[in-house]
């Protein structure tokens, strides 16, 4: 067994069936084959495993840690027409040629564990899928391993929760061209289906796909951060209740905001709680939580060279927002001297539309640049209208904005930042004054709205002729020798600053 695979010791999630046991498995004698088996039956597990069995010409084979979940799932949907299995010895057995599983159960070590299980059943030429949120560096590793095996390898990035589980979800796959033959048709069978596509393509190798999904997670984070902001700038400087933003929201999903979480948005805010009587919203406790996708994308945008400022502010207002006991110790800090409140309500509330709808541009076009650049790092053959085809339903920052992503790579496939192509362009430029007018009256209300503020920030960064970062490059060969180059001619110098301060010519060492 390869130790790069076997890299945990055994873990709960893949127990040894215990020795002994009296009980019959259900599957032990059951050999009807299966065309695809699911490992992990949580909420993701089960929805996709129902959603491939309710397809035609599926059999479905299936197998949990725990024995009676197993055996109670395949007992509550008879029509499925389960093949439940209590081994992985069992599982491998049920299982067609080239065997095919889908692994559900919680990234990390449990992974590994499973792997390790299944490489000992399995045979060169079966297909191993990981459809949870593992880091893509786990996925490359994992997928040289068992290329040693012959075993194909697969991290597919699956969006849409529960309801896209079961129903269809947005699925992103990396692995080899050779498991794609066999899982492409399965795939398609289960995807979400937008304007008459499937919303499933083959990624890339090794892990193409969970890298996309990580940066589908980590513009979700922004995505969701700058709608809260509108949320609380149109709260605080109108005075209007959840119910009536609620109204607003709706509204905006007629327009060029449409999307799944703008809708869910309005449906939040006009929730009452049934013990209070007061608005859901003001009853959750302001602690968003988080499961390390959004880090990850800025943690790999840093490694890459990638501004994804917008995703990074969104990330960390999740931390700042954990962080109650800070939070208690900072409230007496001095605000602004008056309350705010807008003088013309509607002008603010189309204000804040625009600044949410430029910000949202940003947001993708950085995200976009992360998953270019993670390419040309990993010699990926990603193609990005494909990407945003495949977002546009299953997925939760599924949009009708997704479509004018995938235009702007067709007209031009090397597009160096997406927020340059026309459409955006324009909206840019009929935005932008009250994008501005928003990101002041947030800074002199006091009201925090850091997406909004870095979106804007990296605009007017990007567009700009010259930056500050001449003067940046000089303190760096002040203090380190770290040489510049010129805008005047070629080369690569350095000013001996301890010296008599003359240039001299240097080996470059940014």
């Amino acid at each position: 067994m390869s130790d790069t695979l076997r890299s945990v010791p055994a873990h709960d999630a893949a127990p040894a069936d215990p020795a002994g046991s009296d009980r019959t498995p259900l599957g032990a004698t059951d050999r009807r084959r299966a065309d695809i088996g699911v490992i992990g039956l949580a909420v993701m597990g089960s929805g996709l495993a129902r959603n491939l069995a309710s397809r035609n010409g599926n059999t479905v084979a299936v197998y949990n840690r725990e024995h009676d979940r197993t055996r109670d799932f395949a007992a509550a949907y008879p029509d499925a027409d389960f093949v439940p299995t209590f081994s992985y010895e069992d599982f491998a057995a049920s299982l067609t040629t080239p065997r095919t599983a889908l692994v559900m159960i919680r990234a990390g070590a449990p992974v590994d564990d499973v792997i390790s299980s299944l490489t000992e059943v399995f045979e060169p030429g079966d297909i191993i899928v990981d459809g949870g949120n593992s880091e893509y560096a786990d996925t490359i590793r994992r997928e040289r391993a068992l290329r040693e095996h012959g075993i194909n390898f697969v991290g597919a990035g699956i969006s849409g929760g529960e309801e896209g589980a079961l129903t269809g979800p947005s699925i992103m796959p990396g692995g080899s061209d050779e498991s794609w033959v066999t899982l492409g048709p399965i795939l398609r069978s289960i995807a979400a289906v937008a304007e008459g596509e499937p919303c499933v393509t083959h990624v890339g190798h090794d892990g193409a796909g969970h890298f996309v999904k990580m940066v589908h997670n980590g513009i979700e984070y922004a995505d969701m951060q700058l709608i809260a902001e509108a949320y609380d700038l149109i709260r605080r400087g109108t005075g209007k209740t959840p119910a009536e933003i609620a109204d607003v929201f709706s509204e905006w999903n007629t327009g060029e905001l449409e999307s799944y979480l703008i809708e869910i948005t309005a449906e939040v805010l006009r929730q009452v709680d049934a013990e209070t009587g007061e608005p859901l919203v003001d009853v959750i406790l302001d602690q968003a939580g988080a499961k390390g996708t959004g880090a990850w994308t800025v943690q790999t945008a840093l490694s890459l060279g990638v501004p994804v400022s917008g995703i990074a502010e969104a990330t960390f207002a999740r931390s700042l927002s954990s962080h109650p006991e800070q939070r208690a110790a900072a409230a007496g800090l001095p605000g602004p001297a008056e309350d705010f409140h807008a003088d013309d309500t509607e002008q603010f509330i189309e204000d804040v539309r625009q600044a949410l709808f430029a910000s949202k541009i940003i947001a993708y076009s950085q995200g976009f640049d992360e998953i270019r650049a993670g390419a040309a790092e990993y010699d990926w053959n990603i193609d990005l209208g494909a990407i945003s085809k495949i977002w546009r339903g299953g997925c939760i920052i599924r949009a009708q904005f997704l479509n004018r992503i995938a235009d702007a790579y067709a007209d031009q496939p090397d597009l160096p930042v997406l927020a340059t192509a026309p459409y955006f362009a324009d909206a840019l430029t009929r935005g932008q004054d009250a994008w501005r007018r928003v990101v002041i009256a947030a800074a002199q209300a006091g009201i925090p709205s850091p997406a909004f503020s870095s979106s804007l920030a990296y605009y007017d960064g990007i567009r700009a002729e010259r930056l500050p970062a001449a003067l940046i490059q000089g303190q760096r060969d002040f203090f380190g020798a770290h040489t510049y180059k010129r805008t005047d001619k070629e080369g690569t110098f350095h000013t001996q600053w301890s010296g008599d301060r003359t240039e001299i010519e240097a080996e470059d060492t940014h």
